[in-house]
């Protein structure tokens, strides 16, 4: 998707068509489980004060990312 080129995976994400975006979000929400929450700013809260809910998140988005996109991660230093 970025040509050999890096881009920050945030814009990767933006720029996916919205059926992919949504297949990303089923993808997170499945790997969050059954979290009760009622908006973003609380889901937001409740994984940032969780390091389990964190790896499970970065899990879901680094496969979706390798496995769908086909893309290469590289981790910033």
């Amino acid at each position: 998707m970025t040509s050999g080129q890096f881009k920050p995976l945030p814009q990767i994400i933006l720029e996916l068509p919205s059926h992919q975006q949504q297949k990303l979000y089923s993808d997170i929400m499945s790997a969050l489980g059954t979290l009760d929450w009622t908006d973003l700013a609380q889901l937001t809260a409740l994984v940032m004060g969780n390091a389990t809910l964190q790896q499970q998140v970065a899990a879901a988005l680094l496969s979706y990312v390798k496995k769908e996109l086909r893309a290469e991660v590289r981790y910033g230093d």
